[in-house]
């Protein structure tokens, strides 16, 4: 079965709200199986755009990281994100 990933750019405007989202998102991977490939750490913009945190996480399929961000504990997390951050998000089944 191939992995889902949920790859996220963004760039924060409050880091007081953003670090309540990523504690709480935190929360959520653990209880939903999330493997954190990247977290923050050196970028370059190859190509257009580039965003000042790209995360990556890794789930055991795509339905599984679909459940996730539908869940009600990322959801809570959702919203100390919002108006705290600008975000693409964005869900990526692998190649099996």
């Amino acid at each position: 079965m191939a992995k889902g990933y949920v790859i996220a750019s963004v760039t924060v405007h409050d880091d007081v709200a953003y670090q309540r989202y990523a504690d709480l998102a935190r929360d959520a991977m653990a209880k939903h199986g999330a493997r954190i490939l990247a977290r923050g750490g050196r970028y370059a913009a190859l190509e257009g755009k580039a965003r000042q945190r790209n995360v990556i996480l890794e789930f055991e399929s795509f339905e599984a990281a679909r459940r996730y961000w539908s869940s009600s504990e990322y959801q809570l997390a959702r919203t100390h994100r919002i108006g705290a951050a600008e975000i693409d998000l964005c869900l990526v089944e692998g190649v099996t």
